[in-house]
């Protein structure tokens, strides 16, 4: 019932006529078909692609841990990507999706192969002839303690069987280049020891299995002072491979005593390490000084009992440490949520997640002193930055309110994640949006999976998020209902520009302005798929933002591209995201309402003289020093510099050159833009 909700409601968002929707249109067929139906494939990574034809609006069903589709819904012509893992589970796996427009289906599978764990470099069994004696001396400085870490390993000699003989964490203190640890899950694994007391560790040393020196690359070393690492702190990551029957060292610099030190295995792998070394001296320790991993805040996510965040719904109590200041700042707490967010970027690898702090914080600085806050994943944006540059648009173009960000670096459960943005959540409240007293909603093609929603008379669907759920009247969810359609019907009415009785006795027009400002100049092909508008309170208008979800703007959809070469606004293009209700109410108040004609305009040369947005690229290229260090980590966690993902029209298989896309399209934008609002 869902799914046929959801079918209805899309196609009413993309196919009703909004002018007059007491007509009734003449039926038309559902059709939906595949460039292909199936896939069979070998066991390496890969990315499938599959164009869908339909006589509407499609959705797609199915989405697997290993093969992950880059969009949900879509229109015809789009393409899917279905980027694929490599399969060495041991077993053949297959997956099934289903494409459907209207009550048209159409079935696409993939089946794949399995294969080695390593093709190139073959794990080995371990060798029974290996000597007893150490390969290395050992030194009587390094510390000692209880072995402690992941309870099984694998046999690889049986069938990759689980283990507790062979293959041991004990391994990596031996003294033995040949022997070494294998865990038998694959991720979320580690070793380390119980030094008994707290030790300010001072150095760390370790070296990779035997011929899989890659393996130890995005492996983080961490101490604590709970038995579980609930209080767990970063104190080095390892930036590349290693040498074979080498032993590598890190000088650490963290002040802060600890009882347990680990080594945590990076994603997919095994630890899959020959030797671990930790070096200190008994003592207290302090914070003065802690470690991050780049010149970014880290952000240090710790989950009771390491747990995986899997689910939108469900909150996981964590711990939270967020250092700063190159380590000499540090927020620390404790029984803070944490849970699974967004739409279509909740589907990719890279998770975004939403943080609920027991008390309300102000972390790195941020305006606002609120609970709820954001980790924006960026998964599809290869320069990391797109969401802030559209947020100093905001600010330069005089919008109320523009969501705080920052960007961090992400850890969980000791795993790097990657480089994330912490931002603000969109809610009412101080310091965020100025609508404590009134009401805050957002027109949304996702509006039929949420509680509160409603569909306007023009078929525009609306979810009301302030009040909140569990706090709304009926008498407010009529009132908010009944007002959006007023507003809406003055922006169709004949009267519509009169100054008192039209639409903008609803709609603060310069907010709408200036939102479709940062829509347009960013160039998002999602604003008007997701616009936030508020009330100040009942007696107030419906003000439009603030700006959100920008990861497709600055050229990043293939759906738009190039954009520059447009005739026309992007809202209105063809590969733009919207209702037809919002594209003429849009076209209504920007293209052939003269007085809002010219204050768009005025308030276009504002941003660009006071504003000073002709400085954007500018602050591209400060961002992009900001991100460096950071960038690099990142994709060599998420390998995707080369792939094609979400919408990306192309790979460049660089960092600078992605940002050098952004920059080229800032520089273009400001004379296309200048010319469309003129005409």
């Amino acid at each position: 019932m869902k799914h046929f909700l959801h079918i209805i409601v899309l196609l009413s968002l993309f196919a009703a006529s909004a002018c007059d929707p007491v007509e009734q249109q003449p039926q038309q067929e559902d059709k939906i078909s595949l460039s292909s139906k199936e896939a069979k494939i070998d066991y390496q990574e890969q990315i499938l692609k599959i164009t869908v034809t339909s006589s509407g609006i499609w959705t797609l069903t199915g989405s697997y841990d290993w093969a992950v589709p880059s969009v949900k819904t879509g229109k015809s012509g789009d393409i899917v990507s279905i980027a694929v893992t490599k399969n060495t589970s041991g077993n053949e796996r297959s997956g099934a999706f289903t494409f459907r427009s209207g009550k048209a289906e159409a079935a696409y599978s993939i089946t794949q192969q399995t294969g080695q764990d390593e093709p190139q470099q073959p794990e080995e069994p371990e060798n029974p002839e290996t000597p007893d004696t150490p390969d290395r001396p050992m030194d009587p400085d390094r510390l000692s303690g209880t072995v402690i870490g992941s309870t099984y390993s694998v046999d690889y000699n049986n069938g990759n069987a689980k283990s507790t003989t062979v293959n041991t964490k004990d391994n990596v203190f031996d003294g033995k280049y040949d022997t070494f640890f294998a865990s038998y899950d694959r991720s979320r694994t580690w070793v380390g020891l119980d030094l008994g007391e707290k030790h300010i560790i001072t150095k760390v040393g370790w070296s990779p299995r035997v011929d899989q020196q890659h393996r130890v690359e995005l492996a983080l070393f961490e101490g604590a002072n709970e038995p579980d690492f609930s209080d767990a702190l970063p104190i080095w990551i390892v930036r590349e491979p290693g040498v074979n029957r080498t032993m590598h060292y890190a000088d650490i610099t963290c002040s802060r005593g600890f009882r347990y030190v680990r080594y945590v295995s990076p994603n997919d792998v095994r630890c899959n390490l020959a030797e671990l070394e930790f070096y200190g001296y008994a003592g207290e320790g302090n914070d003065s000084q802690l470690y991050q991993l780049t010149n970014l805040p880290t952000v240090v996510v710790n989950i009771a009992d390491g747990e995986e965040v899997i689910e939108k719904e469900k909150n996981l109590i964590s711990n939270v440490y967020i250092i700063s200041g190159n380590g000499t700042d540090l927020l620390s707490t404790s029984g803070t949520e944490i849970r699974g967010r967004g739409n279509a970027s909740w589907d990719f690898p890279k998770k975004p997640y939403r943080l609920k702090f027991d008390e309300k914080q102000s972390p790195l600085g941020a305006p606002a002193s609120a609970k709820k806050w954001t980790l924006l994943s960026n998964y599809g944006d290869k320069t990391l930055m797109r969401n802030m540059l559209a947020f100093e648009v905001s600010r330069r173009v005089g919008l109320s309110y523009t969501p705080f960000c920052h960007p961090v670096d992400l850890i969980i459960n000791g795993e790097y994640r990657g480089c994330y943005q912490l931002c603000d959540q969109v809610e009412a409240a101080k310091g965020r949006v100025d609508a404590k007293d009134g009401y805050l909603v957002e027109i949304d093609a996702y509006a039929y999976g949420e509680d509160v929603w409603f569909s306007s008379n023009r078929g525009t669907p609306v979810t009301i998020k302030h009040p909140d759920e569990d706090e709304i009247t009926q008498e407010q969810r009529s009132f908010i209902n009944d007002y959006f359609n007023r507003m809406e019907e003055a922006v169709f009415a004949s009267d519509y520009t009169d100054e008192t009785e039209g639409y903008r006795k609803y709609l603060d027009l310069d907010s709408f302005l200036k939102n479709f400002i940062v829509g347009e100049f960013a160039g998002n092909t999602d604003t008007y798929w997701s616009v936030y508008m508020y009330k100040d309170a009942a007696e107030g208008k419906l003000y439009t933002g603030p700006v959100w979800d920008y990861d497709l703007a600055f050229e990043n959809d293939y759906r738009t591209y190039p954009i520059n070469n447009l005739w026309d606004y992007i809202y209105a293009s063809n590969g733009s995201v919207a209702s037809e209700a919002i594209r003429q109410m849009v076209s209504r108040i920007v293209k052939e309402d003269p007085q809002a004609k010219a204050r768009l305009i005025e308030l276009w040369e504002a941003a660009c003289n006071e504003g000073d947005l002709k400085n954007l690229s500018a602050v591209a290229d400060q961002n992009a020093e900001l991100l460096q260090e950071a960038q690099e980590l990142n994709f060599k966690r998420w390998k995707i510099l080369n792939q094609y993902v979400h919408m990306n029209f192309q790979a460049l298989g660089s960092y600078d050159k992605e940002v050098q896309t952004v920059k080229n399209y800032i520089d273009g934008r400001l004379e296309k833009f200048d010319e469309l609002i003129r005409r």
